[in-house]
């Protein structure tokens, strides 16, 4: 058995971020790019991407059952294997049917990656610090996401053949990094309790998992037409954005050590209600002349939100089936990316920008209030103690 050491995790991380990059790139920009001339229509195009993704989500939970059963660099194997196929069809025998049952296998293999890269992140924390950790894991893919979303779409428009060749080879220095870990395993937990009651506290976070992944996704289709509608530009969010950015390194730094020291609901919960309360204001009028506000109010709430949910969540797991139970509940995390996008449709259809901001905020206040019936329920009960605090 090969433990893991701190080289081990940074490996584990570039895989991460190689793969997200090449997926990204793939889904995002060079299939519609060169949709028309592999040939591959919009419902197809669409079909390949609908299909990974479901895949992946559905597939996260027993994908976690197989990294304590096979070991974790043996189930990450997969997932590169597939998406080079997955390339290597789509470039030279591109077809409806194989793309999109080849695209679907590829989000099956890709599903262990996730709930490995998390369980091995908390596996090696620093002890005090897991929360943070966590955190650092979960945004170590946003350059990779952008890159493979604003950079591959334009070169791919000038240089088609070169930037398929880049996608290849990246995919295949993800095969070459999965083979290095090949023999590494997550430490074997001493004891395993019972099932039943080990699984019961992580099914009351399931809840909070899907809205609070529902809340962000709601923007994903409306947010060209909405900054239409306000008569703003992407360069208009930029100020904002640079905000967002600060007060969110701030919040991870300062409220996050909340989260590992004390208990993490005393970050979550404030992050929750900052996040309704940004979501409440943009839906009020004369938005545009607050996004400085909105800005700071969003990286300050995110922030603490998301240091405070890894928190809670590490400290929820069982410990004999973690890399399971990071499956399960990101699975239920993705369900609720796929279930954004239609309600944000339906409220920008009924209501316009107040209606999708409303409803964002609404559903953060929600959670809040989940959270906090379900803690008031675990301390009433006999014996019951809420987790990530004591009685």
């Amino acid at each position: 058995m090969l433990w893991l050491r701190p080289l081990t995790m940074l490996r584990l991380l570039a895989l991460l971020t190689l793969c997200e990059t090449v997926r990204t790139g793939f889904f995002v920009s060079a299939l519609p790019v060169s949709g028309p001339a592999l040939p591959l229509g919009a419902a197809t195009i669409g079909a390949m991407a609908g299909a990974h993704y479901l895949a992946d989500a559905l597939a996260k939970g027993p994908a976690g059952l197989l990294i304590g059963r096979w070991g974790l660099g043996a189930a990450l194997l997969p997932g590169p294997l597939l998406g080079l196929a997955a390339l290597l069809l789509a470039r030279h025998a591109p077809h409806a049917l194989s793309g999109v049952l080849v695209c679907a296998a590829w989000g099956v293999g890709y599903a262990a990656l996730w709930p490995g890269v998390m369980s091995a992140s908390q596996a090696l924390a620093v002890p005090g610090r897991t929360a943070r950790a966590l955190t650092v894991s979960n945004l170590s893919v946003a350059p990779a996401i952008l890159t493979g979303a604003l950079v591959v779409g334009p070169l791919m428009k000038g240089w088609p053949d070169l930037t398929w060749t880049a996608l290849m080879v990246t995919q295949l220095l993800t095969v070459l990094l999965a083979l290095s870990l090949l023999r590494v395993r997550l430490p074997a937990p001493e004891r395993a309790g019972a099932v039943w009651r080990d699984w019961r506290p992580v099914a009351g976070l399931l809840p909070a998992a899907f809205v609070q992944t529902l809340a962000p996704a709601l923007l994903s289709t409306v947010l060209y037409p909405l900054l239409d509608r306000l008569d703003l530009t992407v360069r208009d969010l930029l100020p904002g954005g640079a905000l967002a950015l600060a007060t969110f390194g701030l919040s991870v730094w300062l409220i996050g050590r909340r989260a590992d020291r004390g208990n993490p609901r005393r970050a979550l919960l404030p992050g929750l209600l900052l996040l309704a309360g940004t979501f409440a204001l943009a839906a009020l009028p004369g938005v545009t002349a607050l996004l400085p506000l909105l800005g700071a109010l969003l990286g300050a709430g995110y922030g603490a939100f998301i240091t405070g949910w890894n928190g809670l969540v590490a400290r929820t797991l069982p410990e004999g089936q973690r890399a399971a139970a990071w499956g399960t509940v990101m699975a239920v995390e993705a369900l609720g990316y796929a279930a954004g996008p239609v309600l944000g449709g339906v409220a920008w259809q009924l209501a316009g920008v107040p209606g999708v901001f409303g409803l964002g905020a609404a559903v953060f206040l929600g959670a809040l209030l989940y959270d906090l019936l379900r803690h008031h329920a675990a301390r009433r009960a006999p014996g019951g103690e809420a987790v990530g605090g004591k009685r």
